[in-house]
């Protein structure tokens, strides 16, 4: 079994991630979908004490990154759809085929949650969407309002059965401002005949496929993140692809003995490696971040996020940040937009990995100034 040292396999990752370039997606409002398309997916959050995840994961890999360009994808270019994969994201419209087979399980047998929704209002619904347009939950003020069951739900039945339709694949989120949603025919949207349903075999190597760009260096966990019942099918493919030697076993140093495979040229690259002075302010939901055992095993931090925790039992702070600079994980910081002021706040500045050495901190309030003006950038447009 080869083994790779951790090294390595975060130069690997940091790669595949785009995080050792300047602008590994060039600018302007293709990089977006380039980005999008790359990743796979870019998790959507609603915290935003600082500017909500989707905006920071792109803005990291997008210097000149504007929350317009996504809004342009989504609405007017039609190259990304919001589903679920681990969680609601923003997911690549090529690979819409692929979350097909999901949609028709939850036409089949949907959660309790929507047990609520009548067959005669979910029909009521679509009728009205298709004479009118596209809604949202706003633009429906003739509900008959109900007292909440849950802290997340709405005293308008209409959005319950609103957030049916985009699971069931019926309807699609159009157009989001902030995190009000409006909700159009999913085929009238693409204005397409809808593509052919992935089969299973179909799915678990889109997986794999994903998980080979985006991470480099993969195990069947950080394949399968959210979707643990793919493994058995994914390993099927790994192994053929091993027979075929277009992938090969490997273990990282200090990996506990996890199996790996990655692709042989990937492996044999030589020299690569992030600028020693690249630094990356990240969202605790970026791809690089989210799967907590992988990021502990080759960065060295067990990341916490403590939005939900007491403030008396926090460590890190509410909304902590993980900062890299080269291939290390050296601080986390928790940051506050104060957008009435026009500032942005440090709330809490924590060392990591023996991260508080000379010139470090210079460097990283170099790129806060920088992601102090993004944050702003609303503001200041708005004049």
């Amino acid at each position: 079994m080869h083994v790779v040292p951790a090294a390595q396999a975060r130069a690997i990752w940091m790669r595949a991630q785009r995080l050792d370039a300047a602008e590994p997606f060039g600018s302007g409002p293709s990089a977006t979908k380039a980005a999008v398309e790359h990743l796979g997916y870019v998790q959507i959050d609603t915290i935003n004490v600082i500017e909500r995840s989707h905006h920071h994961i792109l803005y990291t890999r997008i210097p000149g990154y504007r929350r317009e360009d996504l809004a342009s994808a989504q609405t007017d270019d039609k190259s990304v759809f919001e589903y679920w994969t681990h969680a609601l994201s923003y997911v690549p419209a090529r690979d819409y085929r692929f979350f097909i087979p999901a949609m028709k399980q939850h036409k089949t047998k949907p959660e309790s949650w929507y047990e609520s929704v009548s067959t005669k209002d979910y029909r009521a619904l679509l009728k009205r969407i298709r004479d009118e347009g596209a809604l949202s939950i706003r633009d429906i003020d003739d509900d008959v309002l109900v007292e909440k069951d849950h802290p997340w739900a709405s005293k308008k039945p209409s959005k319950r059965a609103m957030q049916l339709g985009f699971y069931m694949g019926d309807l699609v989120i159009s157009r989001r401002d902030g995190m009000l949603k409006t909700y159009e025919l999913a085929d009238r949207h693409f204005g397409w005949e809808r593509p052919k349903p992935a089969s299973d075999t179909q799915y678990a190597q889109y997986l794999l496929d994903r998980a080979l760009l985006c991470q480099g260096i993969v195990s069947l966990d950080s394949i399968c993140y959210g979707g643990l019942k793919w493994k058995a099918k994914v390993l099927s493919l790994i192994n053929g692809a091993v027979r075929r030697k277009q992938l090969l076993p490997v273990e990282i140093e200090g990996g506990e003995g996890v199996r790996h495979w990655v692709a042989p040229e990937i492996l044999e690259q030589a020299g690569i490696g992030t600028p020693s002075d690249r630094v990356h302010i990240l969202s605790p939901f970026d791809p690089l971040v989210i799967q907590r055992p992988r990021f502990k095993m080759l960065f060295g931090h067990d990341h916490r996020f403590e939005a939900y925790v007491p403030a008396a039992k926090r460590i890190l702070g509410y909304f902590a940040l993980p900062v890299t600079v080269g291939d290390e994980v050296v601080a986390a910081l928790d940051l506050k937009t104060d957008r009435k002021e026009g500032k942005l706040l440090i709330q809490k500045w924590t060392w990591l990995n023996g991260g508080e050495r000379a010139g470090m901190k210079t460097l990283i309030e170099g790129e806060l100034g920088r992601f102090e003006r993004f944050q702003l950038a609303s503001r200041m447009e708005e004049g």
